[in-house]
């Protein structure tokens, strides 16, 4: 890939295989060599773009497609529990996890600096691209070859997930999301009252000026409550 990557292209190989997995075949190849294009080889080499414009266009384009897969793929859900399935599937750990099963790092175009740091495995890096990946399908394509592309690469995985939704874990969720946004991590307070053999635990959770409360049996319990209205209202 050296020799490809210093003409400021990926692999042929990588390219390929990235397309293998989404199941779509690109009519304008530059929109999918743009989405792998990090801003620290734009940095480095001048370039006039990277691919976070690509990748504020797919994380919307994400939401969508997971949204209406969990509506229509099950219907046996309330609302709650289809909020749980979208984000275990669209979080950048789990998004992270699915471009590495697919070898999407291997298509990156990172400055020197950034590619010595391990960044083809790093999961803001690997999510992001993977959002990038999904909005120049989108822009190729429209809207149903990105849903497609979508379905195809992220259904197994929200059929996976389903067995495990109860114990989505929020405070990783409300970690990863402030991260992605620029913000510092969670503060988290708990409180208890109660004798011994009866506590209530009170938590709550502070993201900037923002901060969400939850009560629980446990410490642990009151915690993921505050965790996920913390990351609702951010969703919002």
């Amino acid at each position: 890939m050296g020799d490809s990557a210093s003409l400021g292209v990926s692999s042929p190989e990588s390219l390929r295989a990235v397309c293998a997995a989404f199941q779509y075949e690109f009519r304008d190849p530059q929109l999918l060599q743009d989405a792998f294009l990090h801003r620290s080889w734009q940095s480095e080499n001048g370039a006039e773009r990277s691919n976070e414009r690509l990748e504020f266009l797919g994380d919307a384009v994400l939401g969508w497609v997971v949204a209406d897969i969990a509506y229509r793929q099950f219907s046996e859900l309330p609302e709650g529990r289809l909020t749980d399935l979208r984000k275990s599937v669209v979080s950048a750990t789990a998004l992270a996890r699915i471009a590495r099963g697919i070898h999407l790092g291997d298509a990156l175009l990172l400055g020197k600096g950034e590619d010595a740091a391990g960044g083809r495995d790093k999961t803001s890096l690997l999510s992001d691209a993977f959002e990038a990946v999904v909005g120049a399908i989108y822009l190729d394509g429209g809207p149903e070859a990105a849903f497609s592309s979508v379905e195809a690469v992220l259904l197994p995985a929200m059929q996976e997930a389903l067995p495990n939704i109860d114990r989505l874990d929020f405070k990783t969720v409300l970690q990863e999301l402030v991260a992605r946004m620029g913000l510092n991590p969670p503060d988290y307070s708990v409180e208890s009252i109660g004798p011994d053999h009866d506590k209530t635990f009170t938590a709550s959770v502070r993201v900037g000026k923002l901060e969400t409360f939850g009560v629980g049996r446990s410490k642990k319990a009151a915690e993921q409550v505050a965790a996920q209205a913390a990351c609702d209202l951010l969703d919002a």
